[in-house]
């Protein structure tokens, strides 16, 4: 390669082994900050208030540099598109009542759960994690990560919840109003195992505070901190983190400081 190259070997292993630059440096910290903004808002937020946001934290950037780490990456805000008719439409308006109305609390377990999806980027593509909460304990009591956003994806978390808790006719399943949660399939699904849904009103994420706040812990406290090369590494943390740290070890402020496993213990 050296010789192919009309490079010394010393400059050669010297050229390899450099430090990498100021401006690769801030490069890199930039790719990282956008990948989680662009994160956090779900795809919704574009060059211009990735920007604006940043700025807002104090990471000095201009709109042209975020826009360029953007289209580095393949990835913009989503945008609106004009309806069509097809013959999914009834999945698309299969709203159902807020049942839950941000009552968070839960007397007994199996009463109330709380589903939605979020995104965790890994290496250079999304990964889509859906997860089910018990309001009663917050425990995390059914997962599915996929690098699709489909309704198999939340129906198979929404399995792993039934099989493993066997819960009576009549627990609450809130979400949000996504498309993947209207959908026939994932609505028969629920209700033949006797699950009542229940829906946040329209664009209103506090309505489903409770699993948000787990997104935002589970996002700091594991997915920031490492650097999963792809789904199987990605798939090997996120089973630790939840079956084992989460769910048994982490002492939970609105539990009283003890786990979600030991609150319902008690």
């Amino acid at each position: 390669m050296c010789h192919a190259l009309d490079v010394s070997p010393s400059g050669y292993y010297k050229w390899l082994n450099r430090e990498p630059s100021e401006c690769s440096k801030r490069r890199c910290r930039f790719e990282q900050l956008v990948m989680c903004t662009f994160a956090k808002h779900r795809a919704r937020y574009g060059s211009v208030r990735i920007t604006d946001e940043l700025n807002e934290a104090g990471y000095a950037c201009c709109v042209n540099y975020i826009a360029d780490i953007m289209k580095e990456k393949g990835i913009k805000a989503r945008n609106g598109i004009g309806f069509k008719y097809t013959k999914d439409v009834a999945a698309m308006t299969n709203v159902a009542d807020n049942l839950l109305r941000r009552d968070f609390k839960a007397e007994s377990p199996n009463q109330k759960w709380v589903t939605d999806i979020t995104y965790i980027w890994v290496k250079s593509r999304w990964l889509y994690l859906a997860t089910v909460l018990d309001l009663h304990s917050r425990r995390i009591v059914g997962w599915s990560l996929d690098t699709t956003m489909t309704v198999q994806l939340i129906t198979n978390a929404l399995q792993m919840a039934f099989k493993s808790r066997k819960p009576p006719k009549g627990v609450i399943i809130h979400s949000d109003r996504g498309v993947q949660y209207r959908a026939h399939d994932y609505q028969d699904f629920m209700r033949k195992h006797g699950g009542v849904p229940s829906m946040s009103r329209k664009g209103n994420c506090w309505d489903n505070a409770v699993m948000e706040s787990f997104y935002s812990r589970l996002k700091v406290e594991l997915i920031y901190a490492e650097d999963y090369q792809n789904i199987e590494e990605a798939r090997m943390g996120i089973f630790e983190y939840i079956e084992i740290y989460y769910n048994r070890n982490r002492k939970h402020s609105a539990l009283g400081y003890v786990s979600p496993v030991a609150f319902e213990s008690v």
